[in-house]
């Protein structure tokens, strides 16, 4: 257990997983629940498995739905899914107002204790999308519900998680398959990149305009 996490925790934390379910199944699901596990470790929260494989696996998914699984301090376990819309063709993104500390290990997570994440959100300007933070060094970190990336030739590059980036689905997928690295972006690599894409496990990868 990492006292870092869990001793500066609120009382009501809950981890999340986010992904999507449909007629195809859910083929993002296993490395949902992979990290699902590796979170409630650092969290010293044991997680009862076999019920979280059981509400996974009793869903009756006939059209494309988002599935939130959330878990408690004390192992508690809920689910809930509903349907998703299509996602657009493309998103329009900003910079976020508010710079990220790239050594805060919440970002590190994914749970309800994203207070920043969820305000910027809540007040995304008429007609953006998305917004991307930049930490304290000047460099991308992700957006409130996505990661990052910019094309470079063959390749997306994306910001490495030690600017303070949550460990995506989706990102980690787009490493491990060659389509993506890691690389150390300012704003500006943004706004000059030849494409800009934002991702995240229940989207895929959106092309952005800035």
């Amino acid at each position: 257990m990492e006292s870092t996490l869990r001793d500066t925790c609120p009382h009501d934390l809950r981890v999340i997983e986010t992904f999507g379910a449909g007629p195809d199944g859910m083929p993002r699901w296993p490395a949902h629940r992979a990290r699902l596990i590796v979170t409630c470790a650092r969290l010293g929260i044991v997680p009862d498995l076999e019920l979280v494989d059981a509400a996974v696996a009793v869903l009756d998914v006939f059209v494309p739905m988002r599935v939130r699984l959330t878990v408690d301090l004390t192992g508690g376990l809920n689910v809930e899914a509903v349907p998703v819309g299509k996602t657009p063709d493309q998103w329009r993104i900003g910079l976020a107002d508010h710079v990220v500390h790239a050594d805060d290990p919440w970002f590190t997570v994914k749970t309800t204790h994203r207070e920043i994440y969820d305000s910027a959100r809540a007040a995304l300007p008429n007609g953006l999308d998305e917004v991307v933070f930049v930490n304290q060094s000047g460099f991308v970190s992700e957006g409130t519900i996505t990661n990052v990336f910019v094309q470079k030739g063959d390749i997306l590059l994306t910001p490495a998680l030690s600017n303070g980036v949550l460990p995506g689905i989706l990102r980690a997928e787009l490493l491990n398959d060659g389509r993506a690295q890691e690389a150390q972006l300012c704003w500006a690599n943004v706004l000059a990149a030849e494409d800009v894409f934002v991702g995240n496990s229940l989207r895929g990868l959106i092309r952005a305009v800035v």
